[in-house]
């Protein structure tokens, strides 16, 4: 398809795309939280640090109603940019791919029905540990359980993440585990060297190379979540990983605990690749040998300028946004141009509640 480029393995890829076009798609959004998130400057996640902890479950609510309920607010900035679930909600109800949630330690419930792990929030990592060793193992093997159960109903599972902050924990995880990376922004300007700095005051305290430690040291809940759900689903069917740096880091630690590379792939948009701050191609080849599958979107082509803004370098991807707009065009036939007008009713929709 002209809309999806390939990435990394190619043959792969197209032998992927070969397995699951016009097949069966269902998509599950891990919504988690790392304290990490409140250090000033960090994440441009929610409109204002106060509303940080709202972020993923307002993800989550807005993908099912198309409104929050934990929050009063429309989910975008002030100045209009809409949260990339925005786009997920529109992909998904184009192609009727229906959605679970699973709440992987998110500060907020969401008030609608989820797949609950029964996972803590994550702690600040420049300060102390994200998570305790019993967490990790919890987290790793409830999401065995769920991806199990995902995996056998579906011919194609995409996982997506919504959690403010994940980037830096995601570059901690992969600096941890011998990944030379390098991480993307929901900001044009990328704090990386911020993001350093907590990485390694994080990585002062490491004192093991075990897998399982490093999770727990330099983590969030999210990484160990969805690698667990990966690592099931992967064997029954395929998986998409929806997201871009943070899946990378997924990847790492699921190296480590086993999953099926054949029937996965990577799924993003553009603007992620076209990230020179995080070459997400390369980093993929240091873990994996998956393709990354790539959404060509063209909402630098919109007539609103708050889905523009991704184009610009803001926002790029989030709560599996690429995936979900990759298995919409896989399933349906739908292309970029169709979906960017889909795109935009939705956004109209919502501004004029």
């Amino acid at each position: 398809m002209q809309d999806i480029e390939i990435l990394g393995n190619t043959q792969k890829g197209i032998d992927f795309v070969k397995k699951v076009e016009n097949k069966k798609f269902v998509f599950s959004l891990v919504i988690s939280y790392t304290a990490t998130c409140e250090i000033p400057g960090i994440t441009v996640a929610g409109a204002n640090p106060d509303l940080l902890k709202f972020t993923a479950a307002a993800d989550a609510e807005f993908l099912h109603y198309g409104y929050c309920k934990s929050i009063d607010a429309i989910p975008m900035t002030p100045d209009g940019k809409p949260t990339p679930a925005l786009l997920t909600k529109t992909a998904l109800e184009a192609a009727s791919i229906p959605s679970f949630v699973v709440n992987a330690g998110s500060k907020i419930v969401p008030k609608l029905p989820c797949l609950e792990i029964g996972l803590e929030p994550g702690k600040n990592i420049a300060q102390e540990p994200g998570l305790d060793q019993d967490s990790v193992k919890k987290a790793v093997e409830y999401g065995r359980i769920v991806g199990r159960s995902l995996g056998s109903s579906t011919d194609c599972l995409i996982i997506g993440e919504s959690i403010p902050g994940g980037t830096t924990t995601a570059l901690a995880v992969m600096t941890g585990l011998g990944v030379h990376a390098t991480v993307s922004s929901s900001m044009p300007e990328n704090p990386i060297l911020l993001k350093k700095q907590t990485v390694q005051s994080a990585l002062k305290r490491l004192e093991s190379k075990d897998p399982y430690d490093i999770i727990s040291q330099l983590g969030d809940p999210m990484i160990p979540t969805v690698a667990g759900i990966l690592g099931t689903a992967s064997e029954s069917t395929n998986v998409i990983l929806a997201g871009g740096t943070q899946m990378a880091a997924v990847l790492a630690f699921a190296k480590h605990i086993g999953f099926n590379e054949t029937n996965t792939a990577l799924g993003t948009t553009s603007y992620i690749i076209n990230d020179k701050t995080a070459n997400l191609v390369e980093l993929i080849k240091q873990i994996s040998d998956i393709p990354i599958l790539v959404a060509k979107l063209k909402l630098g082509e919109s007539k609103i300028s708050g889905l523009r803004s991704y184009a610009e370098g803001f926002v790029k991807e989030g709560a599996g946004a690429g995936g979900a707009s990759i298995a919409c065009m896989l399933k349906t036939g739908i292309g970029s141009e169709k979906l960017l007008l889909l795109t935009e009713r939705e956004y109209n929709r919502v501004i004029s509640q």
